[in-house]
């Protein structure tokens, strides 16, 4: 089980193949909600259970999927 105290805001969200998901607004109980002003967020908050993180790692948070299946999972509310 990952340390969700070691998540922050504004860490950046990348997928196992490295490409960027999302950056980190705050945690919401058991989701990461990123920010709706992240290039890749299209003007809304997006939601990534805390069970896709595989690490939380030199500043950023690394999930065990990749970029497009996070893009896939993620949900708006």
């Amino acid at each position: 089980m990952i340390e969700t105290s070691r998540i922050k805001e504004h860490m950046p969200v990348v997928g196992s193949d490295g490409g960027h998901v999302g950056t980190i607004d705050h945690l919401d109980g058991q989701r990461i909600k990123l920010t709706k002003t992240d290039p890749e967020a299209g003007g809304h908050h997006h939601f990534i259970h805390v069970d896709s993180i595989a690490s939380v790692e030199d500043g950023q948070v690394r999930l065990n999927r990749t970029t497009a299946e996070a893009k896939d999972e993620w949900a708006t509310a």
